[in-house]
């Protein structure tokens, strides 16, 4: 099963050992994103950082879509594959056969903010209070559409 993890607040008054899960995590910057495997270590650190990102378990047609329009070559490039490359990509991607270094992708995916805003609450509050922060289960999907 695979998580997509999405950093949500920025550098600002940070512990270091926030900094340091936060770049073991690949997540530079704010609405970056990244799609980690669903074991123990990656569930410790993102839950060490629950308060900065929000996360989900992501389907395969919200992954295709986020590949095909903000993944990006080493060299900032758009990737230029057709639709079946990339349906067959995520297959692979989603049994464990490749990874994004296969194919030379960027491991992280910089998303716009989202259409609508992150909830009524903001950026500060949980998601379970209408906030943006914590696990989103299934409506991280919706979120990483309308990121895209």
């Amino acid at each position: 099963m695979k998580i997509a993890v999405i950093r949500v607040r920025g550098m600002v008054n940070l512990k270091q050992g926030d900094k340091y899960t936060l770049s073991c995590l690949n997540l530079k910057n704010s609405n970056h994103c990244v799609v980690v495997e669903d074991t123990p270590v990656n569930r410790g650190m993102i839950e060490k950082v629950s308060h900065i990102i929000t996360w989900g378990r992501i389907d395969k047609p919200t992954f295709e879509l986020m590949l095909s329009k903000r993944g990006r070559l080493e060299g900032d490039k758009r990737i230029n594959m057709d639709e079946t490359e990339i349906k067959s990509f995520t297959d692979d991607f989603f049994n464990n056969k490749k990874s994004l270094k296969d194919i030379n992708v960027k491991p992280y995916f910089r998303l716009k903010p989202p259409k609508k805003g992150y909830g009524r609450a903001g950026i500060k509050k949980p998601f379970e209070l209408g906030g943006a922060l914590g696990p989103r289960l299934e409506k991280i999907n919706e979120l990483i559409r309308r990121m895209v």
